[in-house]
């Protein structure tokens, strides 16, 4: 298992496994990270919000969900802290951020999306460094907007993509 990890690093190449659908993508390049960076640095806990959310971030984790499906978003929020784990962790974010890879739009736009929220996620934001465009996925609707836009999660988080 040691050696098709680094093998996967050697190749800059990272697997995904969407309900059953594998899905490869070279690591990200530069505009990609320093957008993750930006979001990472901006979020912050909603004061007085009843939720009381932690927003604890974690970028590029890997995480098993219940029906087998392997994902790492770039942006992972938990409510609390998570357990520390070698491995894939199981438990699931509130709401998960994803930057837009150039090539890799149907992934971030199309699969990510439905599949995050089908699995009790209560937010769902794809940003696309490129563009600006913003949309966020909740389970009663769905919002455009134009970066840089302040957003508010229904954990409690406040963020600016």
């Amino acid at each position: 298992m040691a050696y098709a990890s680094g093998a996967r690093e050697a190749w800059g190449i990272k697997l995904e496994i969407t309900a059953g659908l594998p899905t490869w993508e070279a690591f990200p390049g530069m505009r990609h990270q320093k957008a993750v960076r930006r979001i990472l640095q901006s979020l912050m806990p909603i004061p007085g919000h009843p939720a009381g959310c932690g927003c604890f971030d974690v970028a590029d984790v890997s995480i098993k969900f219940p029906d087998g499906s392997l994902k790492r978003p770039d942006i992972a929020i938990y409510g609390q802290e998570p357990a520390d784990t070698d491995g894939a962790t199981t438990e699931l974010p509130v709401a998960v951020i994803e930057v837009v890879s150039q090539d890799y739009e149907l992934k971030d736009l199309t699969l990510n999306p439905p599949f995050y929220l089908g699995h009790g996620v209560l937010d769902v934001v794809v940003v696309d460094p490129r563009t600006l465009a913003v949309v966020h996925h909740q389970a009663a609707a769905v919002t455009q907007h134009t970066s840089p836009v302040v957003l508010d999660l229904s954990c409690g988080c406040r963020v600016t993509v």
